[in-house]
């Protein structure tokens, strides 16, 4: 049988008395939607030698991270002055921000010593939907956190019960909740894209924006919706804060003494300094116009957001707060708390 008319992909295949469009674009298309199976993480892996340099001082500010973090848990659990809702969101945000340098710093550090930086595509995925979930949970925290001053500064009388702990155990777990359901649309938007060519992600982690650049599809209106998802999970509990600050500081005013408006600031100067940091970084890479990403300028960004945040949290409650710092003195000089109920 001769075969008449055959053309290159895309084109005419005459087969007898019937001819046939065969496209084959699609084909391949289609055959390899699902060829990515790895990516491969760039990180730091220009900078040759300074890697190790940089693996020091990462894993340094890493077991700082978790010690910083686990002891102000302890002792806020151990610490029965500390039972307070103020404490107890302050214990939840650095479980939080523990499980979240976790889903990205040890990677990160086998990375910077390792030839072979990938990530297969589950893991790519799971690491993700992990970040985004602890990250925005973050957020709403620090959202709650400004109404509890708000609540403790504006209204004392009513503080225990605006503020009780069935009211505390609902807008935690509300926080948690908002969190990972931002985080499963997210990553939802970038993994139901095919991906069937490029695998290297110029990012030491999954992020969103340097991955779904790497898709073989239309990513507008993904990249809409991711971006609108941004702004809500950013501007709505940061607004929410402004609001509550702003109806701090007119209370404030009307404070007759100077040390009582200090002592009453005293206890939102910590909050305020992990927000404008926590904020202002994550603003910078994620409330943007697509055209202005940059993979230099957002890496370095966000090694702020994702180590110095969590480094920052632990180290500006113990530092500046003297009940926690009282706290450890007591844990400390008598080994623990137990033994003086004993």
């Amino acid at each position: 049988m001769m075969y008449q008319g055959w053309q290159v992909p895309g084109g005419m295949l005459d087969c007898g008395s019937g001819t046939y469009q065969v496209n084959l674009r699609d084909q391949v298309s289609q055959a390899n939607f699902s060829s990515v199976t790895e990516f491969l993480l760039l990180g730091f892996s220009s900078l040759g030698d300074i890697q190790l340099i940089l693996f020091a001082v990462f894993l340094c500010l890493y077991l700082i991270i978790l010690s910083g973090n686990i002891t102000i848990v302890t002792v806020i659990h151990l610490d029965h002055s500390l039972h307070i809702p103020m404490y107890f969101f302050l214990g939840i945000l650095s479980i939080s921000e523990t499980c979240y340098t976790f889903v990205i710093l040890p990677k990160m550090l086998i990375n910077l010593l390792s030839l072979l930086r990938t990530i297969s595509f589950i893991n790519c995925a799971t690491q993700m939907f992990f970040f985004l979930g602890f990250a925005v949970t973050n957020c709403m925290l620090l959202g709650v956190m400004g109404y509890d001053r708000y609540a403790a500064i504006c209204h004392p009388l009513r503080y225990p019960i605006l503020m009780c702990w069935q009211v505390c155990g609902q807008l935690a777990a509300t926080c948690a909740v908002i969190g990972f359901l931002f985080s499963l649309i997210g990553s939802l938007l970038v993994f139901e894209l095919p991906f069937c060519g490029p695998d290297k992600i110029n990012h030491y982690f999954c992020d969103i924006s340097p991955a779904i650049r790497l898709a073989c599809a239309d990513i507008y209106i993904n990249e809409l919706v991711i971006f609108i998802g941004g702004v809500l999970a950013l501007m709505v509990p940061l607004t929410f804060i402004c609001v509550s600050y702003g109806f701090i500081v007119r209370t404030l005013l009307r404070i007759p003494s100077v040390e009582g408006k200090r002592k009453a600031f005293s206890t939102c100067a910590s909050h305020l300094t992990v927000v404008i940091v926590h904020y202002g970084c994550a603003s910078f890479v994620y409330l943007r116009p697509s055209a202005k990403y940059s993979s230099s300028k957002d890496r370095l960004v966000t090694v702020t957001y994702t180590v110095v945040t969590p480094l920052l949290n632990p180290m500006v409650y113990s530092l500046r707060n003297k009940d926690v710092q009282t706290a450890i003195r007591k844990m400390i000089g008598r080994g623990g708390f137990y033994p003086k109920a004993l």
